[in-house]
């Protein structure tokens, strides 16, 4: 079999990932697609592994060893990613991460910055009605 072919379908497992990731709102979407780059990643270690071996007479593997140290650390890494989402998704009742954006965005009403956020803008609004 040529290279081309599994260097091809990686290129397109790695593009619907980048997509997915580019695109999706949902928390629990971009993890999928995280792995699916991830895997696109371990088809072409394995692929240039077995290539390389051909041409080599050395036959070390270590494209396939560094596979399996990805796929355990991408393990590793959907479990976390997605212990996070679940307790964000308890906390803020939403795993959609605009909105989890705007609400890390917000300031407390009773944090320390509030007197200062309401002086700048009442500063703002006085500056508004001068010009007015």
């Amino acid at each position: 079999m040529h290279l081309a072919y599994p260097a091809v379908l990686s290129a397109l497992l790695f593009c619907t990932g980048l997509y997915g990731v580019l695109a999706r709102r949902n928390a629990i979407l971009v993890l999928m697609s995280v792995e699916l780059m991830l895997n696109a990643v371990n088809l072409n270690l394995v692929a240039f592994d077995v290539w390389l071996s051909r041409a080599a007479e050395e036959t070390l593997h270590s494209g396939q060893a560094l596979t399996l140290f990805t796929i355990a650390i991408a393990a590793a890494e959907i479990g976390i990613g997605l212990a996070i989402v679940l307790a964000v998704h308890r906390n803020r009742g939403t795993a959609d991460i605009d909105k989890l954006r705007d609400t890390a965005e917000r300031h407390d009403p009773d944090g320390p910055d509030h007197d200062a956020l309401t002086a700048e803008r009442s500063d703002e609004g006085q500056k508004a009605e001068a010009t007015a």
